[in-house]
Formats: C-alpha cells, structure tokens, sequence
C-alpha cells in the first residue's frame, strides 16, 4: 500500500520528471524554408565592372578637385608663381644659409644669401649684354655674310629655290609689319602690363624668399597647429617632410644638370667659333629647367645661328652636339644626379611636360615634373608605415 501511494499517478494529473510545474507544454512547430530574396543588380554584374565603376567614380571626383584647384591656382596665377620662385630660391640657398648661420646671426645670413645671389645673376647678365654689345658690329657682318650663304644653299639641290624666292619672301614680312604696324605697337604696349606682373612677382618672390629662408619650420608649424586637429598633425608633418626633402633635392638636381649642360655647350661652341657663344650658354642653362624639351630647343636656335654665322658644316657640328648632350643627359646626368631625389620613367616626365605644357604655356612645363615628383612622395610616404 505504502509503495502504491508512493507511485506517481498516471493521467493528466501525471507529470514526467523534471517538468516545472505552472510551464507549457513544448510542440515542435516546422517553419517553412526561408524564401530566397532576389538576387541584387550589382551582384548579377561581373567583378572587373563592379571594380571599373568604383574606381570611376572615385576617379571622377579626384578630377573635379584637382580641377578647382587649378581653376583657382589659374586665377592667381601670378601669386602661385611667385610662391613657386620662392620656393625655388629657398631650396637653392637653404644649404648656404644654414652653413653661414653657425657663425653669424640668421637674418645677417638671409641679407647676405640673397644679396650675393642677386649681385652674381646681375652680373652674369651684364656679362652677356656687354659680350653682345662688343660683338654686334663683327656679328651684324657675319650674319649678312651668313644670310647670302644660306640663299646660295637654298639654290642648290635638293631645294632649287628660285633667285627671287628668298626676296619676295622678306618683302612679304615687310609688308606686313608695314600693314600691321598698329596691332603690332598695340600688343606691345600690352606687353609693358606683362613686365608690371613681372616686377610685382619677383617683388613678391623676393619677400616670400626672406620668410622662408629665415623661418621656414615656424611657419609650417603655425599653419599645422592652427588648421590641424591633433591627430593628423604626424601625418602631414610625415607628407610635408617627403614633400619638401622632393622638391629641394629636384631643384638641385635640376640645376647641376643645367649648369653642367651650359658648360659643355659652351666649350664646343667657342672650340667651333659660333658667335654669340656665351648668351647662347646662358640659353642653354636655363632651357634645361625644362626637361626633354629645353635643351633640344636651346641647341636649335644655337644651330641656326652656327647656320648663319659659320656655314653648314659649323651647323651640322652643333647638330651632332645636340644629339651627344642629350644621350648625355638622358643616360648620365638625370640617372646619376637625379636618382636619389625623383624617381619617374621618362615616359611619365615627357607626359608631365607636354600636359603641363598644354594647361599653363611655359611656366606649366617647367611646374609640371616637380609636381608630379612631388605628389608621388607624398603618396609614397603615407603610404609607408610610420616609424
């Protein structure tokens, strides 16, 4: 009895064991299967389109900003070049003025830099004027002498120009600078407000120079601290640093190339008594700035004046010259002075020039391959883990 009293009832009452009591009993429920949602538009798109049409967007807005910035950069021009000069000048007689500021006070330094930098290109170009002041009789001669050769040239085969063809053609430019007279004193006189621009922007260059060469690092670290938060400040100081050590070691580079170009024309020119020798250097110097395309350019005018001055064979010697200096320049010079400044492919700095060339003339051109350098440090260096 008392082991039947003990046994759990069966029935309703009953419960299993391990059943809280006042809990519901369990049913399994079977849910239908999940519908499949229909497959999105990108998906159905091949991956190489989807990856086309993100970095085309990206690309889109990327252009629109560079765009403005050029834009705005076009609208003030003439600030932006000279704050280019500027930096140029600083980049050029940074090392002189710190070797002289460990001696002397800073802004005595500055004063003495750019001063003795001012006085020598004075001098150099009065050098120049007086060499074609003392040789404009003996040159006005040799080019009148070189004019009737280059005819006689002309005369003779391949070209068979007739004995007047050379006649009627100066006396078509005469007639029309005599037809033209005024546009031509018009655009003149519009020049004279190009040479104003001139003054101011070297006025403008020389100032900017001072604060620079005087306190370059305060004044990027104003700027920093007062446009930064706190966090980027690492990071632009690391793509500044890249940005600056580029473009100093370009203009240098740049130069060295340039005066070593100069010098080499120069002998050759007075070892082949071509007149004008030394302005034709000096030519030569600063058509180097602009890469590729400057120096060829420089050794042509040096070719027609070689032409007119000494006679084919002299030309045909310059033209020789023009294809030594550049294999030189190409596979020498930009290699072994440039390779630890810039590192681009020819083919990217043929595309900087002609392009800048295309947006801004001549100051593009020359603007164009420090640029580009400059920006590709820039990415080279964010994208380089920090220290």
């Amino acid at each position: 009895m008392v082991g039947d009293a003990r046994r759990p009832r069966s029935g309703r009452s009953g419960r299993a064991r391990g059943t809280v009591l006042g809990s519901r009993p369990a049913y399994s429920v079977r849910l239908p299967p999940p519908r499949a949602e229909p497959e999105a538009a990108a998906e159905r798109t091949v991956p190489w389109l989807r990856v086309a049409a993100a970095y085309a967007w990206r690309l889109i807005l990327v252009g629109a900003a560079v765009y403005g910035v050029f834009s705005v950069l076009g609208s003030f021009q003439l600030v932006a070049v000279a704050l280019f000069v500027a930096l140029v000048v600083t980049s050029v007689l940074r090392p002189p003025t710190d070797l002289l500021a460990r001696f002397l006070p800073r802004p005595l330094c500055v004063a003495v830099t750019l001063v003795g930098s001012i006085v020598l290109l004075l001098g150099l170009l009065a050098l120049v004027g007086g060499a074609v002041a003392d040789e404009s009789g003996r040159l006005a001669s040799e080019f009148r002498g070189g004019v009737n050769r280059i005819e006689e040239w002309l005369r003779r085969p391949p070209f068979r120009l007739g004995p007047g063809a050379l006649s009627r053609l100066q006396q078509q430019v005469t007639h029309y600078v005599t037809t033209h007279r005024s546009a031509l004193i018009s655009s003149a006189a519009g020049e004279l407000g190009r040479v104003v621009e001139l003054v101011t922007g070297a006025a403008l260059a020389l100032f900017a120079s001072v604060f620079f060469l005087h306190s370059g690092e305060r004044l990027w670290a104003w700027a920093r601290d007062r446009l930064l938060p706190s966090g980027a400040r690492p990071v632009w100081d690391r793509a500044g640093g890249a940005a600056w050590r580029t473009f100093a070691g370009y203009t240098r580079g740049i130069i060295i190339v340039a005066a070593t170009n100069a010098v080499l024309v120069g002998v050759a020119l007075l070892v082949l008594e071509v007149p004008l020798a030394l302005p034709l250097t000096l030519l030569e110097f600063f058509a180097a700035f602009v890469p590729l395309v400057g120096s060829p350019v420089a050794l042509g005018v040096a070719t027609v004046v070689a032409l007119a001055g000494r006679g084919p064979l002299t030309a045909a010697a310059v033209l020789v010259l023009i294809v030594v200096i550049g294999q030189l320049e190409g596979h020498v010079l930009h290699p072994l002075v440039m390779s630890w400044a810039v590192r681009l492919h020819p083919l990217v700095v043929a595309v900087s020039v002609i392009a800048g060339s295309i947006v801004a003339g001549v100051i593009g051109a020359v603007v164009a391959v420090p640029l580009v350098s400059v920006v590709w440090a820039v990415l080279n260096a964010l994208r380089a883990v920090p220290p």
